[in-house]
């Protein structure tokens, strides 16, 4: 096999949440163009239907699931249902995300209960979820979290997100040494400040805009699609014996 075609996805399945936008979206159709059907999660089904036909253009398969993954209680059954539809899922990638910008005394038990389900907790019920089919069925799967450079670093006014990603890096190192056995890889990728509608508020102040513009070596934000290209690397048989890393696609912010 060439070094070129080490990275494409033929014949895989991946399952994408938060597919409905931004970087989810990019990634789902990256795995496509590389040639992997895609089961689509998200809590829109316009959103996912958006999604759903670029990734039939790209000559894939397409699967929408309407999920909230804030019901942690519900998170196995939904990747039980995205198992369901090849009896097979060979990529995860939990990327679906929420912000609440707020100083910390401001922040509700409810609010900090829900940045924990929704960027703690159902990745980790999602991913062992997939993780346990994979085992029994011999799949040497791929799975990729999403962090921050709030995993890495500490940052005003989003504790509860910068708590729950730092948390998502013990995460990968804990499941990657668990799964090692099986050929299953756990990696994650640390994004630094994309144009999504994540940060669309806090890019349109531009004191904060300028404060970021300022932090990032490269002197610009990141596109969606260069997440989407470090997870096609992650999900591919280039990173086959890369496992329990943590790969910052930030411009150079966290080297700085």
């Amino acid at each position: 096999m060439s070094v070129m075609d080490r990275f494409r996805l033929d014949g895989k399945v991946a399952l994408v949440t938060g597919a409905g936008r931004g970087l989810g979206q990019a990634i789902a159709l990256a795995f496509a163009e590389a040639g992997a059907d895609v089961v689509l999660m998200s809590r829109t089904q316009s959103e996912l239907d958006e999604t759903a036909a670029a990734v039939e253009s790209l000559g894939r398969r397409a699967h929408t699931l309407i999920a909230d993954l804030s019901d942690s209680e519900s998170v196995p059954g939904f990747g039980a249902a995205a198992w369901e539809w090849q009896n097979r899922i060979d990529i995860v990638v939990p990327a679906a995300g929420m912000q609440i910008r707020k100083r910390a005394h401001e922040i509700t038990p409810a609010e900090f209960r829900l940045m924990m389900d929704v960027h703690l907790a159902a990745p980790f019920l999602l991913t062992a979820a997939i993780g346990e089919r994979q085992i029994a069925a011999g799949v040497q799967g791929r799975h990729i979290f999403m962090g921050s450079l709030s995993s890495r670093i500490g940052l005003p006014n989003v504790v509860p997100y910068g708590t729950a990603k730092s948390g998502v890096v013990g995460m990968v190192h804990g499941l990657a040494r668990e799964w090692a056995p099986y050929g299953i890889t756990v990696n994650a990728v640390l994004p630094g400040y994309f144009d999504t509608a994540l940060t669309k508020n806090l890019l349109a102040d531009p004191e904060r805009h300028a404060w970021v513009m300022s932090r990032i070596p490269m002197g610009r934000l990141g596109d969606p699609e260069d997440v989407a290209a470090a997870c096609v690397y992650l999900a591919s048989d280039a990173a086959k014996y890369v496992s329990g890393e943590c790969l910052a696609v930030d411009g150079g912010w966290l080297a700085s």
